[in-house]
């Protein structure tokens, strides 16, 4: 079924700042038991309420936000340049105007809803003493290495070799804050009071949180852990760390800590996995994780403390790839699949079906089947890893995953990082001006927030702040697609992004209403499409990518083989520019599974697409005056992606 709906300005805007509602679902047990609006409105027949939102308890908008930004606080941040800190970069997500580390003033378009800044657990608070001249560091040859490093201007060298010497475990205890050290202290209790001060409730939500580090051999692991509680509980322990003997690399250790934090002091915590393109095939495992089978045991623990994942930031997209997924023409965006964090070791195709969001997504599929527990039943969110305080993800305005890649016209010439040995070079226009996280929740406080995220009720953007709202049931019919409270219908007859299908009716195959409004200042909407991925009989896994509905639909028609035309293009690349001139602003359908299977294991999620539109390299050629280097990407199709819907077969 399909049905594009075009609304006029005036109901766009009244949606945007109106969004549509949704009524709370169990996720735990397929569709939702709420009222439906026939029922509701008996229900009140008799005292009817002052407003027919009174009784309602559900999210009605999506808070977007960053779960995972450094600031000079993190060793390799400061050795890059970075000298804000978490006070500057609460101030900033906030929407007040701030001076970079490069010295150039910076304000956001728009606030954030919410901010995790996240500096590296290990070596916490290091930069700030290695500045300030601390006797210690001074002292160890290392230390004074980098040191001299960066007061000669080579802070970038500096950087790179500190996560060379990390992933190589040759860093000197001797210079590193350790937990249970008064520096290291001292630096967690800084971090949780700019959180404290910061933090708004029903304004802004400044999370508690930090990001373990593990990168043995280069092959980045890491994990940005989110605290749902406050001072009182978060100041009870230190962060989690990879230095032995006081941490270790392995994850299973990592969900150790959570779980003795949570017994400890009665509090909630999760851990969003990073971006695993650069885990060189270590990310999902699907034989052993270091060294031990993975097991039914790993699986239940995986689940339990890693409900997200990070699909989209400045260092690629890990929706899919090309070689995985060679008939999707959209998976090859903004992908870094030359090598580990470090480049110490170059990428081989047999590592990426381990690394990226959608194969992990099928591999669970197998691994429930064999199990009983899926290990990778995530939802999905987009966040920054940037390295400058500020996260500045929009392409026009984007302050660059590191300072010295912070605006200038030298910033699109330079590598990144190049490692002579390995032959891997990733230049700096290479970075991505990408993402935020968006989360549906009733409030915006971290509890609304984090328990949102749990229940896996989020959408990775790669910058854009589109509205997308995603349900599955088995009873959705065409007519609901015309209803302007969608998410009513869509709670009333299934569940949302994050949920489960179950209880299957006899001869019935899977519905979606799915929705899409576009960035009030942004780019117009390209196509829906659902992403299905399953698990036959045999045990062979499959995905399918369907374009549900499209803009232009009066112009646009699927040709012989099935494939929609493409969007076309308004941009004018030499002056960073583009028209909503094509495309639509709204788009909302309810798609039916056409190749349903009810014996088949199956996730679903939907992928909006934008209209192309100036990458951030354009506006730099624009506002500098420069040449690209050949093969430098210029436009882009910004797009979101939602958190998977499963279908699980009836034992």
């Amino acid at each position: 079924m399909r049905r594009a709906v075009r609304i006029a300005a005036i109901s766009l805007i009244a949606c945007v700042f109106t969004p549509w509602p949704a009524l709370t679902a169990d996720q735990g047990v397929g569709i939702s038991s709420s009222l439906t609006e026939e029922g509701a409105a008996k229900a009140f027949a008799a005292k009817p309420p002052y407003s027919p939102y009174v009784g309602r308890n559900f999210p009605t908008r999506p808070f977007f936000g960053d779960t995972h930004l450094h600031t000079g606080f993190s060793m390799d941040a400061g050795a890059f340049g970075a000298r804000l800190t978490p006070q500057d970069a609460y101030v900033f997500a906030k929407g007040n105007e701030i001076r970079s580390s490069s010295g150039q003033q910076v304000k956001l378009s728009r606030p954030l809803d919410f901010l995790v800044v996240a500096d590296h657990s290990d070596g916490m608070g290091f930069f700030p003493l290695l500045l300030g001249g601390d006797p210690n560091i001074m002292a160890d040859p290392q230390g004074r290495k980098w040191s001299d490093m960066i007061n000669s201007g080579k802070g970038a060298e500096a950087a790179i070799d500190i996560i060379q010497s990390f992933g190589k475990g040759t860093i000197s205890k001797a210079i590193m804050p350790l937990p249970g050290t008064s520096a290291y202290r001292g630096a967690w209790q800084t971090t949780i009071k700019a959180a404290e001060e910061a933090n708004d409730p029903g304004r802004f939500t400044a999370f508690i949180g930090y990001e373990w580090t593990s990168n043995t051999g280069g092959n980045n692991l890491h994990r940005n852990v989110i605290f749902r509680d406050n001072i009182d509980k978060a100041s009870r322990v230190e962060p989690y760390t990879t230095m032995k003997p006081l941490g270790s690399d392995n994850p299973v250790d990592l969900w150790k800590w959570m779980q003795a934090y949570e017994e400890k002091t009665g509090g909630d915590v999760l851990a969003i996995a990073h971006n695993g393109n650069l885990s060189n095939g270590l990310m999902f495992p699907v034989v052993e994780a270091f060294g031990k089978k993975v097991d039914r045991e790993y699986a239940e623990t995986r689940a339990r403390w890693e409900r997200l994942y990070e699909t989209t930031q400045t260092k690629g997209t890990g929706e899919s790839h090309p070689y995985l997924s060679p008939n999707d023409e959209f998976a090859d965006f903004e992908i870094w699949d030359k090598g580990n964090l470090d480049g110490s070791v170059a990428k081989t195709r047999d590592m990426l079906q381990y690394e990226y969001a959608r194969s992990a997504l099928k591999n669970g599929l197998v691994l429930e089947a064999k199990l009983g527990v899926n290990p990778y039943k995530f939802g999905l969110v987009g966040s920054s890893d940037a390295h400058t305080g500020l996260a500045a993800m929009e392409e026009e305005n984007f302050f660059g995953k590191t300072t010295p890649q912070e605006p200038g016209p030298e910033r699109m010439t330079k590598a990144f990082f190049n490692n002579p040995e390995s032959g891997v070079k990733v230049m700096d226009w290479e970075v991505g001006a990408s993402g935020y996280a968006a989360v549906w929740a009733t409030e915006n406080t971290r509890e609304a927030l984090f328990d949102a995220m749990e229940r896996r009720e989020t959408y990775a953007t790669t910058g854009p702040r589109m509205i997308v709202r995603f349900f599955g049931g088995w009873d959705f019919a065409p007519q609901d697609a015309h209803n302007r409270l969608p998410a009513t219908i869509g709670y009333t007859k299934g569940v949302p992004m994050g949920g489960d299908l179950r209880n299957t009716p006899a001869g019935k195959s899977p519905t979606f209403l799915v929705a899409a409004l576009k960035d009030p200042i942004g780019a117009n909407l390209d196509r829906i499409q659902i992403v299905k991925g399953w698990l036959d009989a045999k045990g062979q896994l499959y995905e399918k990518v369907y374009d549900a509905v499209w803009g232009d639909a009066d112009k646009r028609k699927p040709g012989a083989d099935g494939k929609l035309p493409a969007v076309g293009s308004t941009v004018d690349v030499e002056n960073a520019t583009w028209a909503n001139t094509i495309g639509d602003s709204e788009l909302i359908t309810v798609w039916k599974d056409p190749d349903f299977d009810a014996g088949q294991r199956a996730f679903y999620y939907a992928r909006v697409l934008e209209i192309p539109t100036p990458r951030w390299t354009a506006y730099d050629v624009k506002r500098f005056g420069v040449q690209p280097l050949p093969g430098t990407a210029m436009t882009l199709q910004e797009r979101a992606y939602t958190s998977p819907i499963w279908y699980t077969p009836a034992k």
